[in-house]
């Protein structure tokens, strides 16, 4: 299904979506403007709110909604007339009987030409729109001419149903549209930082393997040394150690392919810097503030290309954005620059935070080394700056770390030439 509809579509039943369609688009169809002499012909809102909800709100059937709505629109104005206005039913009935042609031709539109095939075209769906619409509407007006002899129908009141026609449909199509970008956009987001994380645990898993293969080529080679020895019972015991770490990195091998078969499918073939720039600071100013900080970002760009490393450099950016929305108390300030020169590509990443300390420096790049821990002295979890400096070193980079008097500078070099596309 559409993404768009996704959003709209957890309705209990196909009647609950039908009898929303039918009140919402008779409540908005009483605002309206006359633009004729007269009460007979009038523009109102609820062309635009039924067509609107037949997007987001699907029913089964397009054209049994439209039937309902209209039946719903002439029974509410026939009874405003006999309440409000001591009206006689039959006359009241009548003289709003057109308003049921126009939603009547509207709905059977829309019915006909089956308007999913339409939702990811806008300029389609509002062409279609605006045919049904300029039908519907000339429909009523004949109908109204037939009926009352003070309708008028000249070529401007042709002109301005047509006009009318063609800037609602389009409106709405458009409007659609920009709601179901907007949701297809946060659904990349989601899916690109779901793969940078996955990239980062790849990278986590594969050095795990690579001890996993170490301890299992020692515990073999031990058993063969009992064997030797005739410690049969050591070296059983050696022997079943052996196997089950080799069980185990079986199974860590399945993880990790699944892991880069993930990874390496391209939800998106490229990304501009700017726009993965943005992205970690779109994710981090909503850490920042799940951490209920107060953190300004800055982003200074000069420079900007298309890149198909975005996967491992999300990886690398949002880990370094991440420490420095922690490593600040309250309220600070991260600030992002990127710029070329001489044939390499810099990002630097500047925070306000507590900084680190001098006699740190050597280690932080060690696998191991953190300086987060939970309430109960757990050391913290996730890819770390040893992962961050394998990312660079991959891409043939370089990363250092400067230690002002407050907060941290972190300036990664990378070849332009392994990231441009």
């Amino acid at each position: 299904m559409f993404i768009g509809n996704e959003i709209f579509s957890k309705f209990p039943s196909n009647r609950v979506v039908i009898t929303l369609i039918a009140i919402l688009t008779t409540i908005a169809s009483e605002i309206k403007v006359v633009p004729f002499d007269g009460e007979a012909f009038r523009f109102g809102l609820g062309g635009i709110t039924f067509f609107m909800l037949i997007l987001i709100w699907p029913p089964k059937s397009i054209w049994k909604a439209g039937v309902i709505t209209a039946s719903t629109i002439v029974i509410i104005r026939t009874l405003e007339d006999m309440i409000l206005r001591n009206g006689e039913f039959f006359p009241s009935f009548i003289s709003h009987f057109p308003a049921f042609l126009f939603y009547f031709i509207y709905a059977l539109g829309f019915h006909i030409i089956k308007v999913e095939r339409y939702k990811s075209s806008p300029f389609h769906l509002g062409a279609w729109a605006f045919l049904f619409e300029f039908l519907g509407n000339a429909a009523e007006q004949l109908l109204r001419f037939e009926m009352e002899e003070n309708i008028n129908i000249d070529f401007w009141s042709w002109a301005l149903m047509s006009a009318v026609a063609l800037f609602r449909s389009f409106f709405v199509a458009g409007l659609y549209a920009s709601i179901t970008v907007s949701e297809q956009r946060k659904r990349v987001e989601e899916m690109l930082g779901v793969g940078s994380e996955l990239y980062a645990e790849a990278l986590y898993l594969q050095k795990s393997m690579n001890h996993i293969e170490k301890i299992t080529a020692s515990s073999y080679d031990l058993y063969q040394k009992l064997k030797k020895k005739e410690e049969l019972s050591l070296s059983m015991q050696a022997l079943k150690i052996a196997q089950e770490i080799h069980e185990v990195k079986k199974d860590s091998q399945r993880v990790l392919a699944g892991i880069s078969k993930i990874t390496s499918q391209k939800k998106e073939n490229s990304l501009t810097l700017s726009e993965l720039l943005r992205l970690v600071i779109v994710a981090n100013e909503k850490y920042g503030e799940y951490l209920k900080k107060t953190i300004s970002f800055q982003l200074k760009l000069t420079s900007d290309y298309e890149t198909e490393k975005h996967i491992p450099m999300l990886a690398l950016l949002n880990n370094l954005t991440a420490n420095a929305v922690e490593s600040i108390e309250g309220k600070g300030s991260i600030k992002i620059s990127l710029f070329e020169t001489s044939g390499n590509t810099c990002f630097v990443v500047e925070d306000t935070g507590s900084g680190i300390k001098e006699e740190d420096v050597p280690i932080l790049f060690e696998p191991g080394y953190t300086t987060k821990f939970n309430d109960k002295g757990v050391a913290a979890t996730g890819i770390g700056l040893s992962h961050v400096k394998e990312i660079v070193q991959q891409l043939d980079g370089s990363i250092e770390v400067e230690t002002p008097k407050a907060g941290a500078i972190f300036r990664i070099t990378i070849p332009t030439e392994h990231l441009r596309k």
